[in-house]
């Protein structure tokens, strides 16, 4: 809407000049009022001629918002003409903030996208594309630039000057860009006394430019280059099918299955030098930060410029790295999700690594995943995606099937580097085994033995974190449960705390029960403090890492870990889900997997998938050497289809028993989706709004005649957390089109009571 319609009635037609018209600007903001107002642009900020206060779409403004004329900061997102009321003039805009755009034009047309399909303010999507480092255009200072006028330059010779300022001005003269002070009084060397008396008499004008203050283009780390590599069949099909669709000029979307070790980084990285050589650019997504400095040094052994980008860099590193890939000095950009923004001007290829990773997908507004946003930007700027894993998404996999509305094209990798055999896999039943004690089963303490007496490498995992995942009492059967969250604490021996994993409440471990001061209380569960203390008793004196959100805090912690265990120095790594992936190391011979259950029987409908994903990947960093490996998987379920899949490395029979139950029921990939999420203080107040929305819900739908599956209200999963009761409501279609009509038409128009929040996530991964 635009501003006059937010607070004032529309003139009436008679009102309008047809031949009036000014130049306007429309501008969304970040915060605030939902919308697209106008606002008229002043006659200074109008000249393209002054860059540092000329308007124009991707620029953010300061604009007056209301009837008291609130300053607030928008991004422009478009410039033209518009009717001019000479009774309700347009307001007009006070100031330019950037003096660049931030967005280029095809980054506006896909925030307006994703403005769009996730149901979230455009201005609220460019305020999380951009990051805030860019926006505060960290790392930089205001500068004075002083240069010679065209008029005073043609009669330089003619001009009568003491030596001194004579020499100033030769020296400016003489440079091919601007100076600052400083840099002018060098070079002639003089104080800044001749250099003020230029200025005052007109001969040097000056400006105030931002400039970096790090060296903004340093160029990266020289290392030795490496030669690529030779395919086998199997990489060279893969690859030709990748080149097939650069050399093309057209996108397309190509999912490459392969499994575990079969080469696909090394396919990747020869189309990327294609689209390299092509003068083009290419952006590379990995999942987990952890992996990002193995990735980054693969490029760096192939690749002149690489440009990284993830959460963990500082505003100064992240707003360098942003400018140098905006002017075009990057040729691969590696990083995690956001990284799918990168402002590449000569975009050839995106690839996403590891696409099954539920990380590709954003918690908080904009509400985005990754892969889809990828194929909206390849689709528009005609480039092709990749989309690489041994255990692909069952959407992308389903999207690569004949038939399918979506049409991926697969390319399929199904042998190791050098034929070497898949893992060998065993299965303990910890149902039946009478010898279990602690974490580690009698085969599996077995297997460590040997392996280390083989001198191998050890990989342990446990998707747990802490010490003990529960504290109970045996006596009345008091559990222990966050104050704030309907959750169990968890108890961190290394710290002596019960600590809430969702809210971070930490409180004394209790020493009785609370309830009936039993001194019985039992600390039970198992997480990756208690399992390093058990790994450390059973093996004295083995070097042992653990990984998890409690160890890897530091900025660089992950590389100090991974460096050590790649150079032998750490003999067994245990930990959670982030050791799981991506990771090569051809002297492991053994992977455990201690607990296989412990997301199989979470109340979502992904709970399957994702375990087959973890224990196969997991499974899949052993046996990448000629000294082969194995793998014992721990279950209390072995008969699960989604183990006996994993245990097997059998991606498409774990497909095939999977799909049809995701039919049934039409949830992704065969149908849309999408989940309400309310939450407040008042557990009356969030059902009652919560109840409203579905029937305003249930009737758009009847009223636009949309087949739509609602499911709900009812608690959600953790109906607790933060202090908040949490209620939600999931609505099934056949598309995502008829779901956000139905939202706009019964959600949007809904203000929640005071205290009580809503959101809305369309294809929703975190099903808690």
């Amino acid at each position: 809407m635009s501003q006059r319609s937010l607070f004032d009635a529309e003139p009436p037609a008679w009102e309008l000049d047809a031949g009036a018209m000014v130049l306007a600007a429309t501008v969304v903001l970040p915060g605030g009022p939902v919308g697209e107002f106008d606002y008229s642009i002043p006659d200074a900020m109008a000249d393209e001629r002054k860059p540092e206060t000329f308007v124009e779409p991707g620029r953010r403004v300061r604009a007056p918002l209301g009837r008291g004329n609130r300053p607030v900061i928008g991004y422009c997102v478009a410039v033209g003409l518009k009717p001019a009321s000479p009774s309700r003039p347009l307001k007009a805009l006070k100031g330019v903030i950037d003096t660049e755009s931030l967005v280029s034009p095809p980054m506006m047309r896909l925030t307006r996208w994703m403005a769009d399909h996730y149901l979230t303010p455009w201005g609220q999507v460019l305020e999380g594309v951009v990051p805030s480092g860019v926006r505060g255009k960290a790392g930089t200072r205001d500068v004075m630039l002083l240069s010679v006028p065209t008029h005073v330059a043609a009669r330089l010779t003619k001009l009568q000057l003491p030596p001194k300022q004579a020499e100033v001005l030769k020296a400016l003269a003489a440079s091919s860009k601007p100076l600052s002070l400083k840099q002018l009084a060098m070079r002639a060397d003089c104080t800044s006394a001749p250099i003020n008396a230029l200025r005052k008499a007109g001969l040097i004008e000056s400006r105030v430019e931002r400039l970096a203050t790090d060296g903004l283009l340093a160029e990266d780390m020289v290392v030795e280059r490496l030669q690529p590599k030779k395919l086998n069949a199997d990489q060279v099909r893969t690859l030709d099918t990748i080149l097939g669709a650069i050399d093309s000029g057209e996108h397309e979307t190509i999912l490459v299955h392969g499994v575990t070790g079969s080469g696909k980084t090394e396919v990747y990285l020869q189309a990327i030098e294609r689209v390299v050589a092509f003068g083009r650019q290419a952006i590379v997504l990995v999942p987990e930060i952890s992996l990002t400095p193995q990735t980054v040094g693969r490029f760096r052994e192939r690749f002149d410029r690489i440009a990284v980008l993830h959460s963990h860099q500082s505003d100064v590193e992240r707003h360098r790295q942003w400018r140098r890939i905006a002017a075009g000095e990057v040729e691969v950009v590696v990083g995690a999700r956001s990284a799918v923004f990168a402002p590449t001007p000569h975009l050839g290829l995106v690839v996403i690594d590891e696409e099954h990773e539920t990380s590709f997908k954003q918690d908080t507004a904009p509400r985005y995943h990754a892969r889809d946003v990828a194929l909206q930007r390849t689709r528009a700027e005609n480039v092709p995606l990749v989309l690489a894993s041994a255990t692909p998404s069952l959407e992308a996999w389903r999207y690569a099937q004949p038939g399918a509305p979506e049409r991926f094209r697969l390319a399929s990798m199904p042998r190791r580097i050098g034929d070497l055999p898949m893992p060998a896999v065993r299965v303990v039943d910890l149902r039946v085994d009478g010898e279990m004690r602690g974490a580690l089963s009698r085969p599996l303490c077995q297997a460590m033995k040997q392996a280390l007496d083989d001198d191998g490498q050890i990989i342990l995992l446990l998707n747990r974190r802490g010490y003990s995942t529960h504290v109970q009492c045996p006596a009345c059967g008091y559990k222990l449960v966050c104050d704030h969250c309907d959750v169990a604490m968890t108890f961190h021996r290394q710290d002596n705390v019960v600590l809430c994993h969702w809210c971070d409440h930490r409180a004394a471990p209790p020493v009785v029960c609370p309830d009936c001061r039993s001194p019985r209380i039992r600390y039970g569960g198992l997480g990756t403090q208690k399992l390093e203390a058990e790994v450390s008793a059973r093996f004295r004196g083995v070097s042992i890492a653990r990984m998890d959100a409690d160890t890897m805090r530091r900025p660089g912690s992950h590389e100090v870990a991974l460096d050590a265990f790649r150079r032998g120095e750490t003999r067994i790594l245990l930990g959670t889900q982030m050791i799981a992936k991506g990771l090569d190391f051809p002297n492991v011979t053994l992977v455990g997997v201690v607990s296989a259950d412990s997301a199989l029987n979470l109340p979502d409908f992904r709970a399957a998938e994702r375990t087959f994903q973890l224990v196969t990947q997991v499974a899949g960093r052993t046996g990448r050497g000629e000294r082969g490996g194995r793998v014992i998987v721990q279950t209390f379920d072995p008969d699960h289809p989604a183990i006996q899949a994993a245990v097997r490395h059998d991606f498409e029979r774990f497909a095939r028993e999977e799909l049809p139950n995701r039919q049934a029921l039409g949830y992704p990939p065969y149908g849309s989706m999408a989940r309400i999420i309310a939450r407040g203080a008042s557990e009356p107040l969030v059902t009652a709004y919560l109840d409203q929305v579905a029937g305003a819900v249930k009737q758009a739908a009847v009223e636009t005649g949309v087949k739509m599956r609602i499911a709900g209200p009812a608690p959600a999963p953790i109906t607790r957390l933060r202090g908040e009761f949490r209620r939600h409501l999931q609505l099934h279609a056949p598309n995502s089109d008829p779901l956000r009509a139905a939202l706009k038409a019964g959600w949007q128009p809904i203000k929640p009571p005071e205290g009580v929040r809503s959101i809305v996530d369309i294809d929703p991964v975190d099903m808690l």
